[in-house]
C-alpha cells in the first residue's frame, strides 16, 4: 500500500464514525484509529471573557485605548485533526484561506498542515465566522491544538 492510499484511508476514516480500520496486504498492515473527541468542542463557558492587555503604558496627555475583548460565551474552537506545520495559505502566492472575518460553513478549507510531506487541507466542520486565529503561519502544530476561534451562525 503506498503514502497516496493511506492518505486517503485517513481521509475516509476522518470523515466517517469508523473507531479503527485495519487493512493488510502482500506489503503489510495499516491500523487507523479514530481520534475520541470530535474536532470541534465548545471554547469555554458563557460568564468566562478573554481579553488583552497592552504592553506598554500610553503618554499621560492620551487616555489608553481600551483592550480588545473576544466574549468567549458561545464560541467553538477548531482543532488539529493531526501533527504537522500549520499554514494558512495553500502556497506562498495565494491568498489566505482564512482570517479573522471570515465566514466559513462545513466543507470549506480553513488551513493546510503538512504532515511526512503530504498536504491536508483542514475543512471546517461547522457554519459562522473565525473571530480568532490561534497559530502562527508556518508554525509546528500538536494534535487535538486549538487553531481558531468561530462564532457559530
Amino acid at each position: 500500500m503506498d503514502l497516496k492510499q493511506i492518505h486517503e484511508l485517513i481521509k475516509i476514516v476522518n470523515k466517517s464514525n469508523i473507531g479503527e480500520i485495519s487493512i493488510e496486504d502482500k506489503d503489510g498492515k495499516v491500523t487507523i484509529k479514530q481520534k475520541e473527541e470530535p474536532a470541534i468542542t465548545v471554547a469555554a463557558p458563557a460568564a468566562q471573557v478573554f481579553t488583552t492587555t497592552p504592553q506598554a503604558t500610553a503618554p499621560a496627555s492620551q487616555p489608553a485605548a481600551p483592550a480588545p475583548v473576544v466574549k468567549a460565551d458561545n464560541l467553538v474552537t477548531i482543532k488539529s485533526p493531526m501533527i504537522g506545520t500549520f499554514y494558512r495559505r495553500p502556497s506562498p502566492d495565494k491568498p489566505l484561506l482564512a482570517e479573522v472575518g471570515t465566514e466559513i460553513a462545513p466543507g470549506k478549507v480553513v488551513c493546510i498542515i503538512e504532515a511526512m510531506k503530504l498536504f491536508n487541507e483542514i475543512e471546517s466542520e461547522i457554519k459562522g465566522t473565525i473571530v480568532k486565529v490561534l497559530v502562527d503561519d508556518a508554525s509546528p502544530v500538536e494534535y487535538d491544538q486549538p487553531l481558531f476561534l468561530v462564532e457559530p451562525a
